[in-house]
């Protein structure tokens, strides 16, 4: 089977919350192949290449050698490709430090699985290539540079689609509560529920400060295992430059728990801006600066926090990492600047999983604010200058801010920023497991 014809199905076939179903659609012949079982094949390989290698998974990239350990495996995006062949998609850091994430196809059955092809895809994020479909609906690999937007991640005017928000219960010993964000309607997004799907009643608690609306929860031991799936259907506009009322831009100078504005950000921003005439160029430098310091990485610990002295010291982390960075270095050059987070809906496919949340940042001068990312300006530097002052239209925005307070709220203390779900067990902080999901409504040929 030619492997450009299957790479449809790893659009067709990545639903987060259908995909052992899809996956045996795929072809009547290999009927007990999922993607549990794609997953043990590939962990199986890398495990067994890694025993070979000393240590480590060995891959030649770019005319050298590259000495691996395994990241993680994007269950999202493993997919059954038809009889006897697989895709999957694993990240793995080198011993300096960066991050490949590279694609593998496989053949076989479950438990019997042989790795026909591995390709380096992005290095850091960054892509070295891009799938595109065709018309007669087969994919092929793209070079990344001179691709069009949508194959870039960005849709541009308007967007239309279901999000899916699906949260999975560990074992419950004790009672428990969670908070799930409730994203709100206003003048770039339009929200309205489809349905909400839990076994227990919910109350819808209200962030005064910042304006975000999340779910509360309460769990008892009979819970254990149980989910929680909300349905969305979201209408969503490009956000460009803009006004906002609703708070004075003063109030984001102020410093959050994890976004200090200390002595080093304040030396660091203060060279940055040096001869810059006004805010918007000094806020460009500032945007070009962290692209420059950042490398995008989620790999050792500490990441995913939005930690602005984590991110100062290791130069390295998400997109929480990026944006807290830019937004501490802002403040203390008397530059407002405020957090959002939520999850960027892909935009090369119509339906299928979405690998977890994403967030920016906006800043404000001469009376308006100014969305900005800078992750993805990172890795893409031909859409650099576009992710500084837009956001796409392929997003959901669900909550913005830092350091949300609620009532009631977790024992923990304020909501560093709320994309997943907080979970507390007796008063102790716990993981739910989290699934997003989507399907177009708009269908768009590319």
């Amino acid at each position: 089977m030619n492997w450009r014809k299957a790479m449809l199905a790893v659009v067709v076939v990545c639903t987060v919350f259908a995909s052992c179903e899809k996956a045996k659609s795929a072809s009547d012949d290999v009927p007990n192949v999922v993607t549990a079982d794609i997953q043990a094949g590939i962990e199986k390989h890398i495990a067994e290449q890694t025993m070979l290698g000393d240590g480590y998974f060995k891959i030649a990239f770019d005319n050298e050698e590259l000495n691996l350990k395994l990241v993680r495996v994007h269950t999202e995006y493993l997919a059954n490709l038809g009889p006897q062949q697989h895709f999957a998609c694993v990240d793995l850091a080198s011993t300096d430090g960066h991050v490949y994430d590279v694609d593998f196809f496989l053949s076989g059955n479950r438990g019997d699985m042989t790795v026909t092809e591995t390709t380096v895809h992005k290095t850091n994020g960054q892509p070295l290539y891009l799938w595109e479909q065709k018309q007669d609906k087969t994919w092929h690999r793209v070079p990344s540079h001179n691709a069009p937007p949508e194959l870039l991640g960005v849709i541009k005017e308007k967007d239309q689609f279901e999000f899916t928000y699906r949260a999975t219960l560990p074992e419950i010993n004790e009672t428990s509560r969670m908070w799930i964000p409730l994203p709100v309607t206003d003048k770039y997004q339009s929200i309205e529920v489809k349905y909400f799907n839990a076994s227990v009643t919910k109350k819808i608690l209200e962030d005064k400060v910042h304006g975000n609306k999340m779910y509360f929860m309460e769990f008892n031991p009979e819970n254990s295992g149980q989910t929680i799936e909300i349905c969305y259907r979201v209408e969503r506009r490009e956000k460009g430059v803009h006004e906002d009322n609703t708070r004075d831009p003063k109030d984001y100078l102020q410093p959050d728990r994890l976004v200090p504005g200390n002595d080093e950000f304040r030396k660091i921003a203060a060279g940055v801006v040096a001869g810059k005439l006004g805010n918007l160029a000094r806020a460009r430098a500032l945007y070009d600066h962290t692209i420059d310091r950042m490398r995008y990485m989620k790999y050792g610990d500490g990441w995913g926090k939005g930690d602005a002295v984590y991110a100062c010291d290791v130069k390295s982390g998400n997109c929480t990492d990026f944006h807290s960075y830019f937004i501490a270095l802002a403040r203390t050059v008397n530059i407002p600047a405020r957090f959002a987070i939520g999850a960027s809906i892909p935009s090369e496919r119509n339906e299928g999983g979405i690998d977890g949340y994403h967030c920016w940042a906006e800043f404000y001068t001469d009376g308006n604010w100014w969305p900005i990312d800078i992750s993805e300006g990172d890795k893409c530097s031909a859409l650099s200058t576009y992710y500084f002052g837009h956001n796409p239209a392929n997003r959901i925005e669900f909550s913005r801010g830092r350091d949300l307070v609620v009532e009631p709220g977790p024992a923990s203390g304020p909501i560093n920023f709320l994309a997943y779900p907080v979970l507390e067990i007796g008063g102790e902080m716990a993981r739910a497991k989290v699934e997003f999901s989507f399907n177009r409504i708009a269908s768009r040929t590319l």
